[in-house]
This record gives C-alpha cells, structure tokens and sequence, in this order.
C-alpha cells in the first residue's frame, strides 16, 4: 500500500551519465553513496566495509586514493566490488590517472588542489580511455586562489564559478560523462551554491553538506540542506557526511529519500513517541522492529501506534498497521483492516512474520 505525497517532487531533467553500470541523472533513481574509512591499502578490510555499505543499500563507493599504494590496491578492490567504486583524488593528479587503470568507476577531482590546467586535461584522456566518469568536486574549504581572492571568502557565487570554470575545461576536451558538486559544512551556503548551479547547468548534481559531523547533528544538517534541495527538485545522487561508521551514512541517505518518497527501500515505521496513553511500549517495539526487520529491502509501510487517537488513522494507510488496546488487547490491521487483536508479548513476533511473509508475496510479483 502506498502513500500518495500531498506535493509531488517535480525533479530537474538533468543530462544522465554512467557510472559503471549505475546511471545518473534524467529520470533514473537519485542513488546513494558513502565513503570507505579504512586505509585503501588493505583490501580485505576495504572490501568487507564497501560489501556492508552496498548490503544497506548504497549504489556507489568513494575510496580515498592519496598514493600509489592505494591505487594498485584500487585493482583488486574494483574486481570484487558488487557497486562501482569512485576513486577520491586530491592533490596528485597522477593518482587519478593510476585509479583509471586500476578499475575506478569515477574520478573525484579537487578543483582547488589538483593543479593546473594540463593536469585536468590528462585526467580528462585518462577517463576517456577507460571508460570513467568525472565529479568535479568543489568545497568551500579548499578554493582555487584567485577565486578566494576575488570574493574574499566562500560564498555561493564564488564555489559556483569554481564549478563552471572546470566544466568549461571538461567540454572544451570533448568529455561530458561528469556530475559536479558545491559542498560546504554550511547549510546555507550549500544551498545558496546548488541552486545557483542548478539554474546555470544540466549536468547531473552531486548533494552533500561537507564535514556535517557526527551523528546526530550532521544526520540533521544533511536533512535539512539535502530535503531544501530536493525539494526543489535538485539532485541526482547524495551522500551524507558523518563523523561515524559509513552504513550509518547510507541509512541517513535512504530516511531521507524515503520521507520524501523519493526512494522506496525497506520497511517504513510511522510510529508515535509515546504517551501516557500506550497501551505498550512504543519506544522499545520499534527499536527491537527496526533491528528484525533490517534485512528486508523489499518496500513496505508500517505503523505502529500506542493509542486509538491516531491509530486506526495512521493504520488505514498502510500495509500492516498496529494499534495499543486496553488491557493488552492491541488491534492489528492487514491493509487499513482490522483482523486480530494481539497481547503485548506478540506484538513483535507477529508483525516480524507479517512483514517477511508480504516481503515474499511482493517479491514474487515482480
């Protein structure tokens, strides 16, 4: 059962570009990211961490290529990646030619630090030849500085004409597989930066709040940034920055898609924060659910209400719903229907069942 958004997000049109095989951009769905923090050199480690990140439900990976190491170790790491892998460059251009052989997917490329601009047009050949795509990644950190000197500090109109300076290098190649991205650790400045972007170009936009922090504030700064933007119909793919594991970044990513139905992935939990009036404890129910019901990727509504105020409301709407009772007698419903009621000891047991069995129905209609 799915909910109809009051306000569907009408999204920009962008150019598609490729990046193995996942396509961004157009129509195609806004894909999620993260970064691996372990060191690159040790592949066992990189390649357990990108195979948590993709089993949560990321598209693509960055991995951090700052020597040569790293990128020899880029080849056996890009061979056993289920999801195509975004080579990070900063500094040394000679890495990202070294990554492009070695397998990347995608170079990240630093305007402000890479150098000049033969060293871009060699990337540039490099990615021709083996098939990669480009982000021009601009940061209000690390400006180009005679663009910092103009504005006399980062502002919108300044990682802005960074961007457009470096695309205008791209094109001038003859190369247009590339996406672009203005980040900043301000909220307001990101904004200001992306929509001023997105109205001078159609290359497909990279969203992020740069350096957001750990979890709970940066969780809630790349809400707010991200949800503005996309909103507004800008962004083609997202990454959420934190100072925290990287699962927990695609997580974050996918809520935020999901709350704006954006993305459909896993079981969506409507539920209360509790009252005096539950009838169970709410809290508790849907920290044990989220935990059981992780694995399921298939997309599927749930609410999970301690009270008759909102409950058979909230449950009419979707797939499995319950409702706190009195006395323990809580009322489960299958599609906005009442059908049993259900103690509190069962809730969980009952609902976890409930949910892998429509996972399978679902599954098997595709």
């Amino acid at each position: 059962m799915s909910i109809r958004p009051f306000r569907d997000i009408q999204r920009k049109k962008t150019k598609v570009v490729t990046v193995g095989n996942v396509k961004i951009g157009g129509d195609n769905p806004i894909s999620v990211q993260s970064m691996t923090n372990t060191s690159t050199k040790n592949v066992k480690d990189t390649l357990n961490q990108i195979n948590k990140i993709a089993s949560e439900g990321a598209d693509l990976v960055r991995v951090s290529c700052p020597d040569e190491d790293s990128t020899k170790a880029l080849k056996e790491i890009s061979k056993h990646s289920t999801i195509p892998i975004i080579a990070d460059i900063h500094f040394h251009y000679k890495r990202a030619l070294e990554s492009a052989d070695n397998g990347a997917k995608c170079l990240r490329i630093n305007p402000g630090n890479i150098g000049d601009k033969k060293k871009i047009k060699e990337i540039i050949f490099a990615a021709k030849n083996n098939g990669c795509a480009i982000r021009i990644g601009v940061n209000s950190g690390s400006l180009e500085k005679d663009i910092l000197e103009k504005y006399k500090e980062p502002c919108p109109e300044a990682l802005v004409e960074s961007a457009l300076r470096n695309i205008k290098i791209i094109e001038d190649e003859d190369f247009f597989n590339f996406k672009v991205s203005v980040k900043s650790s301000d909220v307001f400045l990101s904004i200001g930066a992306y929509r001023e972007l997105s109205s001078k170009t159609n290359y497909p936009l990279h969203l992020g709040i740069t350096e957001a922090g750990s979890y709970l504030p940066g969780s809630i700064k790349s809400s707010i940034g991200l949800g503005n933007l996309l909103l507004d119909g800008i962004g083609d793919t997202i990454r959420v920055s934190l100072s925290d594991d990287p699962v927990e970044e695609v997580k974050v990513g996918n809520e935020i898609l999901k709350s704006l139905s954006l993305r459909n992935r896993g079981v969506k939990i409507i539920s209360c924060p509790s009252c005096a009036r539950q009838a169970f404890n709410v809290i508790d129910t849907v920290k044990k659910l989220e935990s059981k019901l992780s694995h399921i990727k298939t997309p599927i509504t749930l609410s999970v209400i301690g009270c008759v105020v909102n409950g058979p409301g909230e449950a009419a709407l979707t797939d499995i719903g319950i409702t706190g009772g009195g006395k323990g007698s809580n009322m489960l419903y299958l599609n906005g229907v009442q059908t049993e009621k259900l103690s509190n000891e069962n809730i969980i047991s009952k609902i976890v069942e409930l949910v892998e069995i429509k996972a399978q129905e679902l599954e098997k209609k595709k």
